[in-house]
C-alpha cells in the first residue's frame, strides 16, 4: 500500500517562485528498478505531486502560463513527477524535486521571438519562377501531341 507524506523542504523554482513544502505531496511505493530483494520490501519509488491550479504561492499570471504550457501534463490541475531510478528513497526524492523544477522552469521560459516577415529578393523570385517554367515545359513535353496542331 503506497503511503502519502507531506514534503519537508520548500522547492525553489526561480528567484521569484518558491513552492512551499505544504503544497507538495510525496507518495512512496515499491519500485521496479534495481535493488535486488530490497525492491520487494522498500518503498523507494517517489511520486511528487504539485497542484498548480490551487496553489496560493504562484502568482495569477504565472499560474495562467503554467496551466497553459503544462496542459498536456496536468490531471485536474495537478502535475505529478515520478522517480524510481535510484535504489534509495532519498535519492529518488531529490531526483523528483529536480525533475519538477526543470519542468516548471521550462514552462516559465519565454517562447522564441516572433519571426519578422520579410519579402523574397528579386533574384529569389526570378529563380523560383524560372524553375516553375522549366518544370511546366518538362510536363508539357510528356503530354500527347495535340491532333489539331
Amino acid at each position: 500500500m503506497p503511503s502519502r507524506h507531506p514534503v519537508t523542504a520548500d522547492v525553489v523554482v526561480t528567484r521569484r517562485l518558491v513552492i512551499p513544502a505544504g503544497e507538495l505531496v510525496e507518495r512512496f511505493s515499491r519500485s521496479s528498478g534495481p535493488g535486488g530483494q530490497g525492491v520487494n520490501t522498500t518503498d523507494s519509488r517517489v511520486e511528487l505531486t504539485f497542484d498548480v491550479a490551487q496553489s496560493l504561492s504562484v502568482p495569477a499570471t504565472v499560474r495562467a502560463r503554467l496551466l497553459d504550457q503544462l496542459s498536456h501534463r496536468l490531471v485536474e490541475g495537478r502535475i505529478t513527477v515520478v522517480a524510481s531510478e535510484h535504489r534509495a528513497q532519498l535519492a529518488n526524492r531529490k531526483a523528483a524535486r529536480v525533475r519538477l523544477v526543470t519542468i516548471l522552469r521550462d514552462a516559465l521560459a519565454p517562447g522564441p521571438r516572433a519571426r519578422r516577415a520579410t519579402r523574397p529578393t528579386r533574384g529569389a523570385v526570378h529563380r523560383r519562377l524560372g524553375a516553375k517554367a522549366r518544370r511546366g515545359r518538362i510536363k508539357a513535353d510528356r503530354r500527347r501531341p495535340d491532333p489539331t496542331d
